[in-house]
């Protein structure tokens, strides 16, 4: 079954890194279904019914997005608040999302020393509410995929070899 790819970010269209890595995985139909929150929804109005049917019929789920000011995307949190429902993905009978497998694939605009320095973040630890939220609906965290520096002068050959390790990451 092939993995959903829950992709969110604001302007796909003007991010190197997240549109190579949607365009790596293209490269990949019988392995990645792309589904993006902001192509699907510019309006942010999700359909919760057809969301949950989606997410049921995958085993596991990539959620693809850029850090912003150590967040993620207004458009994530709010398909999270609005799709993984009381009595759907937790609380009594809300067994839907158990036993997923969640994935991140995250981009940053800094430079991984910004986000590995004395201060103690590291892009992980901004992932902790997401990752406590899936355990919380019985999900197990998979893997992390890091993209550091987007804002940055990459290169053709690194983009390419981080789109590479992208999905040599979640091949499995």
């Amino acid at each position: 079954m092939n993995k959903l790819v829950i992709v969110t970010h604001p302007d796909i269209d003007n991010s190197l890194v997240n549109r190579t890595w949607v365009k790596a995985l293209k490269q990949h139909p019988n392995q990645y279904t792309i589904h993006s929150l902001y192509a699907t929804y510019p309006d942010l109005n999700y359909n919760i019914q057809a969301e949950q049917a989606l997410l049921s019929r995958h085993k596991e789920i990539i959620f693809q997005f850029p850090i912003h000011w150590f967040s993620t995307p207004f458009a994530l949190k709010k398909y999270i608040d609005d799709v993984f429902t009381y009595g759907w993905a937790f609380g009594p009978g809300g067994e839907m999302l158990k036993g997923k497998k969640i994935g991140f694939a995250i981009s940053t605009g800094g430079s991984q020393e910004s986000y590995e320095s004395s201060s103690g973040i590291s892009v992980a630890s901004l992932l902790n509410d997401f990752q406590l939220s899936f355990q919380y609906c019985g999900c197990t965290i998979t893997q992390l995929h890091i993209q550091y520096g987007a804002m940055g002068a990459l290169s053709a050959e690194d983009l390419q070899q981080n789109a590479q390790a992208y999905i040599d990451t979640f091949s499995s």
